[in-house]
Parts: C-alpha cells; structure tokens; sequence
C-alpha cells in the first residue's frame, strides 16, 4: 500500500513532495481523486473554502473562485461584527477572489479521493492581494527580506491536548467534564504516550503523506498534551504547514473519537498550551545569523534582528495572543514568558537562542500560544527584526538565570493592554499598513466585547450567594 500511496501521489523514500497538477489530472481521470478542497486562510488561522468536484477543478476553478468577504472580518462564532473598514453591511458584503496557488497542491489521506490546494485572497475589482490576508501579510514581510538580499528560515511548535472524549460530547455537555486521555504528566513519556498512538501515528504518516515534513511527535508537561515537531522550512511553507498540521490534528482526533483543542489554557490547574517559532536568515544559501568567531556564533546581522525583536516585543504581542484566554497561559513558573528577555537555552526567557557557536544558530520566540495564527506571528517577526537590522539596534548581554525573577520590561498582561500597544505601533503600521493595523485591532475590540457582556461560572460561583 505505502508504494502503491508513493507512486500515486509523488513520494520517494527520501520525503515528502508535493502533487503537480499533471499529476492531479491523471489522478481524476482514473478516479483515484473526485474532491479538491480550494482554502483561504482566515484571520484565526482556519481553513475555510470549498469541496469541489475534481473535475470542475481542473477544468476551470483551477485558476480562480470566488468566496464572501466577509470571511476576514469575522470573530471565532463566524459573526459579522461592525466595525472594519473593509466589509459591512453598508457596502454589502461582496466577493474576494481566490486565487489557487497550485505550488500547495497536496493529498489529503485521511480523506478519500481528497486533494488540498491554499488559496491566495484578491480584491475581486483589482486582483491586488487583500493587505489584511494573512498570507498576504507574511510575504510582504518576505518580499522586504528579498529585497535586502535575505532569505527567512523559520518552524513552529503545535502543543494541543489530546481529551477523551468527542467535540461533539463535549460540546452537548457545556465544555464541563473535561477529562485528558492520558492521567499525568507525559512530557517525553514513552508509556503515555504510547496509549494516544492510535490518534498520533495517523497524524504524524497522513501529514508526512500530506508533503509536510514532520519529525516527531512527543509528550510534553501535562496529562494528555502532545507537541508535533515540524523539519524547518521557508518561512511561507511553515506557516502553510503550521495551519494545514493544525487542521489535520483536529480532524484526525475527531475521526478517531477524541477532541484535540488547541485552546491555549483550559484550565487554570494545568499548564498551557504554545506554539513556538523559531527563526533564522540565510543569505545565499548559507545562514547569515551565524559567524564563527563571534564566542556564542551570532552575526551582527542576528544580534541587530533580535534586538529589534526586544525592542518591538509589546507591539506584536497581539499577533501571538489574540484571545482574552491566549493571556492566561503567562503564568510564572509554567515555561510561559512574562518577561521580555533574551538568554542563551533558556526557557523563562521570552526569546531563547539555541543552537550557539553553530551554523544552526537561531532565536526561538517562545511567547506566542497554540491558539496563533503563524503567517500573522511570522510576519510580525519578520517586521521587528527587520527594523531591528534597519535602526542598527544594540542587544543587551543575555540573561542568565531565572527570568520570571527579573526585573525587565513586562509581557502585555492582557489583550486591552497588547491592543493599545498594537494600535500604537508605528513600526507595525509602517510595516503591515495602516490599514491592516486598524483592522486586526478592530478583530481584539470585538474579541473585548463580547467578552465583557458576558457573565461567567467564575462571578456565579464566586458571588451567587456571597455578595
């Protein structure tokens, strides 16, 4: 089956490779492939499009379909908030394009006869990226690195908690029983671990089946919370295996009878749930952060890009915690950040070199949750640490020791406090655009809300009888 799986869809035994459109031809005409599912990504980081028949596909929506706008405008419920200048009911909510970017074509093996292909979001008047589309922001950031001569390498972290129960369970239940699959700690527990390989082992083959270059799964520091580890990539390519892994684990679990939720607190006994980035540049294929006769291997280029990375921390904090819960996981003590700090393997720091006195050289953000949306982490990075080499910033001498102990500037608390600094970003705005500024600021706004109307099981409980 595995050779018969490898001709069929491109895959050697070296890896991973992706499904040319050729290839999706014969595929449809020999009946192996009826179903291309065409995504966006929306500004939560999900996939949303459509299932289309293969042979409408590669007949015509190969190079362009249509969606409504209002699918970058909306809150996690798909409600149509007030408030963004690029949709409301005033303009009449009208279409985007989307533009299939046949370079994603890929399988999808856990579901018969199913293609993928990420979509590019075009203003349907102009054909211009829409500024505030997630993959658009990314490359903009990449076209800027291109044009100073730079390459951006980057990978990501998925943390989730693997329940024993369904979504659908859960959900008929209010979110209220809550039980991990697996009893206690099972950070690199190969026992634990072993009792959730019946929902780990289809997602590490169907991904890796998927052209998604996974290297592992592992435990980590909680009952029934698994890490999958993807091989570093082109920044683009790892935000588009970050989001299609993440879909995958969701669906995966659901097929096999669990939930996996990639909430980044669930509950205030247990740790949370990150999502880590790491980050280097290269400069002609070769790594331009590393120089082998600085004592911990870092370029002035890498020590000017983290420096920006500091010193712009509090205006991208909103990219990696864009919820109310994303600010619960910063609690000391859980190798969450509070501070922003850099150090050398260190993890209380916000920002950890790893790699030191190597080629391999490079600085993982470790502030962001399981809940980020990575072409919007990614690109908030990219735009620090390249104002960061533009101004020519100084880095401080690394931390050493117990950062939750320091006094250094703090991590925004909370969304109201990430919101304003995000507002108040002249770097970002330069950057990202005014525009998409205004419009991911409007999306915490709307997250504050509802949130504030809303009352919760901790003030009944709390003050139901006592007040």
């Amino acid at each position: 089956m595995a050779k018969r799986f490898a001709k069929r869809f491109g895959r050697n035994n070296k890896g991973p490779l992706m499904l040319s459109f050729d290839t999706l031809k014969d595929q449809v005409a020999d009946g192996s492939v009826d179903t291309v599912l065409a995504c966006l990504v929306d500004m939560q980081g999900r996939l949303m499009g459509k299932r289309f028949h293969a042979g409408h596909f590669i007949a015509s929506a190969w190079e362009e379909t249509h969606c409504c706008n209002y699918l970058l405008a909306t809150d996690l419920e798909m409600a149509t908030p007030e408030g963004f200048a690029s949709t409301s009911w005033e303009q009449g909510y009208g279409d985007y394009v989307m533009k299939p970017d046949l370079t994603t074509l890929r399988p999808v093996p856990w579901l018969e006869g199913t293609v993928m292909v990420l979509c590019d979001v075009l203003d349907h008047h102009t054909h211009e990226p829409v500024p505030h589309s997630p993959r658009a922001m990314l490359k903009k950031q990449l076209a800027r690195l291109d044009a100073m001569g730079f390459d951006a390498m980057m990978a990501t972290e998925l943390e989730f908690f693997l329940f024993e129960k369904s979504f659908e369970e859960l959900r008929k239940d209010g979110y209220r029983d809550l039980q991990p699959y697996s009893g206690y700690n099972e950070d690199y527990n190969i026992f634990q671990t072993t009792k959730e390989e019946h929902v780990m082992r289809p997602i590490r083959n169907h991904l890796w089946n998927a052209g998604i270059p996974i290297e592992n799964s592992k435990g980590e520091a909680e009952a029934g919370q698994e890490e999958l580890n993807i091989k570093y990539a082109a920044a683009l390519d790892t935000a588009d295996y970050h989001t299609i892994a993440k879909h995958a684990v969701k669906e995966i679990s659901w097929q096999q009878g669990h939930a996996a939720s990639f909430l980044p607190k669930w509950h205030h006994d247990k740790v949370g749930s990150s999502s880590h980035v790491h980050q280097s540049l290269w400069k002609e294929g070769k790594p331009a952060f590393y120089d082998a006769n600085d004592p911990l291997g870092m370029s002035e280029l890498m020590k000017h890009y983290m420096a920006g990375l500091l010193k712009y921390a509090p205006d991208m904090t909103y990219f990696f915690a864009p919820y109310i819960n994303s600010y619960k996981r910063f609690v000391k003590g859980t190798f969450a950040p509070t501070r922003i700090i850099w150090s050398v393997d260190n993890r209380t720091a916000g920002y950890r070199l790893c790699g030191e006195g190597t080629k391999a050289v490079r600085v993982e953000c470790r502030v962001g949750g399981s809940d980020i949306n990575p072409y919007l982490a990614m690109a908030a990075l990219l735009a620090a640490g390249i104002a960061g080499i533009e101004e020519k910033l100084s880095l401080p001498a690394p931390f050493k020791g117990d950062a939750y102990g320091e006094d250094t500037g703090l991590i925004p608390g909370n969304l109201r406090d990430a919101r304003e600094a995000l507002l108040g970003s002249s770097m970002l705005r330069k950057a990202l655009g005014e525009e998409v500024v205004t419009h991911y600021a409007r999306a915490a706004e709307v997250e504050l809300e509802d949130f504030d109307r809303i009352v919760t099981d901790y003030e009944l409980k709390r003050g139901f009888e006592r007040v």
